[in-house]
């Protein structure tokens, strides 16, 4: 289950959210349904002995709408 990052178009607010096939997501501010998903950075490292380093995207708020989090 992938986890994905929007944005309400209603109120503003930007939040991350786990999202499982055919879940309706809504904003934890306002309830809004007219969502768009933003383009997010991955999380992901090299291995052990890599020179690259660790790259992660935070968001504000955490989905708390989502099934995932009852």
């Amino acid at each position: 289950m992938p986890i994905y990052e929007y944005i309400c178009q209603e109120c503003g607010a930007q939040f991350e959210c786990l999202v499982r096939t055919g879940e309706e997501i809504v904003c934890p501010n306002c309830q809004g349904k007219n969502l768009k998903r933003l383009v997010s950075a991955c999380s992901f490292s090299f291995g052990k002995g890599s020179t690259k380093s660790n790259t992660s995207v935070k968001s504000s708020k955490s989905c708390t709408s989502c099934s995932a989090f009852s």
